[in-house]
């Protein structure tokens, strides 16, 4: 897989994960809401590693 296509896999999680957690807001759902909040860090922390992993490669 391409490391643009990472990161877009990454940012379209995080968006995910911020629906969730509004959800969870509006719902007064604290799991819902929690469950979002991690989604959106682990797409954080995978957009990262998509952006070195592209740095180093030199593009």
């Amino acid at each position: 897989m391409g490391m643009s296509t990472d990161i877009a896999r990454a940012k379209a999680r995080k968006l995910k994960g911020m629906i969730k957690e509004s959800d969870g807001i509006a719902l007064e759902n604290e799991r819902l809401k929690a469950e979002g909040r991690r989604e959106q860090a682990e797409a954080r922390r995978e957009e990262a590693l998509a952006r070195a992993s592209r740095a180093a490669s030199g593009r």
